[in-house]
């Protein structure tokens, strides 16, 4: 994702999210089993929201209200991808990003946040984030940053 003004009226900012798409009738890269994505948000709107958008493009979605909530599911170890989001009661986004680098997790995350910050943004990308999307975003932006982490955890990124 570009990063774009704080006045934008829409989505992205972050590192670039675009990538190879393998089967165009679907829009994204195939595969035998479909992704897991494991949706963390401390609004229920915004996971029920982002639960139909990718169910309706084929991915396996299972939501938490809080990072503690993921880790203590017994989905922590066949998530293809995190959605999380930055500011969360308890334990951040990208607090939780560092534990699970820290334990050897190598899920893809992308941070969706409602107050975009350019060092909290910096340190995500850093840490190894795919994306940093401000809320609202478009459901096209987040499946193109989705497609691109999926891609990457693949270890086939072509951009």
């Amino acid at each position: 994702m570009i990063l774009q003004s704080r006045f934008a009226p829409h989505f992205s900012t972050g590192r670039l999210c675009y990538g190879k798409r393998l089967d165009p009738a679907l829009g994204r890269p195939v595969l035998s089993t479909p992704p897991v994505i494991s949706v963390i948000d401390d609004d229920a709107s915004v996971r029920a929201a982002t639960n139909n958008l990718l169910r309706s493009h084929g991915y396996t979605v299972h939501t938490f209200a809080s990072a503690e909530e993921f880790l203590r599911s017994a989905h922590l170890n066949d998530t293809s991808c995190v959605i999380a989001d930055v500011q969360m009661p308890v334990m951040s986004g990208p607090d939780l990003l560092a534990l699970m680098r820290a334990q050897s997790y190598r899920a893809p995350f992308i941070f969706i946040t409602a107050f975009p910050d350019e060092s909290v943004r910096a340190r995500a990308l850093k840490a190894g984030a795919i994306g940093f999307l401000a809320k609202p975003f478009a459901g096209p932006t987040l499946i193109k940053c989705l497609d691109t982490a999926l891609q990457e955890r693949r270890g086939g990124a072509d951009t």
